[in-house]
């Protein structure tokens, strides 16, 4: 067999690209056409053919309140004449190689060959989930109170999207481009909430589709609210819509982490369908630790071991954190804490909600008192990524 070449993708690898997508898929892929212009394609070559290729992109995810950059990973195909020799792994490490070079640290990733991930060194921090809830049930469980809503979306609802993603671990630092990109994609509807004379205070995006014989299926992308009362005056808003919708779907992850469904329904029976979840990669251990936000009120040092990117050794560091920064560099006294690199990026992102839960993930500890520390210094904001790529 010829030998492989890699290389970025020009105007007819572009859309030879596009024709393998396709092929791979099973349909076209958007995105290939849309985001050309903001992602960088890199593609496999063989025989003067492409046969995989993949698209990424370097956007900020927001981990302890601060912006972290990310190399965002979407739309990647092997053909399938051309799997079972490990072109995938190959054509992974060649799309992240100009997106570490662009700055990023760490590397989000949305895959439905979870096990294949797992082994180039990504991991899941949560389950993902979608809901579906009676649009009846919405409308008799909820009220909008005194909630004046909009149609459309403003700088200043963008604003409070931005802020809101601060107080998760995992959300995008969505560029200027984002919100055009998916209006287009999906044919959202925007929709804002606030009370009379007050700032926005809830962003809803949406998508409908015409159903066969009567009404729609609504389908919701966003869901941001910066309180309580907002969150149930949108959803309030949702149940308005049983007229023509009989089930309001949130997509894959759209729905925050909160139980305001569990503590509001007066019937707990929405529908929760399990999704391929986002999985994160530690790509630069000490930057990645420097840029990413901590408790301002810890202050700690702990040994820690961290298996190293070929997976046959362990590097010892130390872990320091004090006044809201933290960093980590190599030391020689023993590790307390061990590491492996997928359990590094859960622990980043504060998928270890328990010193717990992090033994039963497989996380070795000779101390307990210094893994709840480091459990503890990540755990301040929940993980959650809304943002789909």
């Amino acid at each position: 067999m010829s030998e492989l070449t890699f290389a970025p993708a020009d105007d007819g690898r572009w859309q030879q690209y596009d024709e393998l997508a396709t092929r791979s898929y099973g349909h076209q892929v958007g995105d290939i056409t849309d985001l050309r212009v903001h992602a960088d394609l890199q593609v496999a070559i063989r025989n003067g053919r492409v046969v995989a290729g993949g698209l990424g992109f370097v956007v900020d995810q927001f981990f302890g309140g601060a912006p972290v950059p990310s190399a965002c990973l979407g739309a990647g195909c092997v053909a399938p004449e051309q799997r079972g020799q490990q072109l995938g792994a190959r054509m992974t490490a060649e799309r992240l190689r100009p997106l570490r070079e662009q700055g990023a640290v760490i590397s989000a990733n949305s895959t439905s060959s979870n096990g294949y991930a797992r082994r180039l060194g990504w991991e899941a921090p949560v389950p993902v989930f979608a809901w579906t809830v009676a649009t009846d049930d919405l409308k008799r469980s909820y009220t909008g109170e005194d909630f004046e809503i909009e149609h459309g979306l403003t700088e200043d609802a963008q604003a409070l999207q931005r802020d809101l993603a601060r107080q998760w671990n995992g959300p995008l630092l969505r560029p200027a481009w984002w919100s055009a990109w998916k209006e287009n994609k999906s044919a959202l509807t925007t929709y804002r909430f606030n009370r009379p004379g007050h700032p926005t205070a809830g962003v809803l995006s949406l998508a409908t589709k015409r159903r066969e014989r009567h009404g729609m299926s609504l389908v919701v992308h966003d869901f941001w609210a910066a309180s309580q009362p907002t969150a149930a005056a949108m959803l309030a808003f949702l149940g308005r819509h049983n007229t023509r919708a009989e089930t309001i779907e949130f997509r894959r992850g759209a729905l925050p982490p909160y139980p305001i469904l569990l503590h509001s329904l007066h019937r707990f029976r929405p529908i929760a369908e399990s999704w391929h979840p986002w999985m994160l990669r530690i790509l630069d251990i000490p930057e990645a630790i420097r840029l990413r936000g901590w408790p301002a009120d810890l202050t700690t040092a702990v040994p820690i071991e961290i298996e190293n990117e070929s997976g046959d050794s362990w590097d010892r560091w130390m872990f320091q954190v004090k006044a809201g920064a933290a960093e980590i560099s190599p030391t020689h006294i023993e590790g307390q804490v061990t590491f492996t690199r997928r359990q590094l990026a859960v622990w980043y992102a504060g998928g270890y909600r328990s010193a717990t839960s992090a033994r039963m993930a497989g996380v070795h500890a000779v101390s307990q008192k210094a893994l709840v520390t480091l459990v503890r210094s990540t755990t301040d904001l929940e993980p959650w990524l809304p943002d789909h790529f």
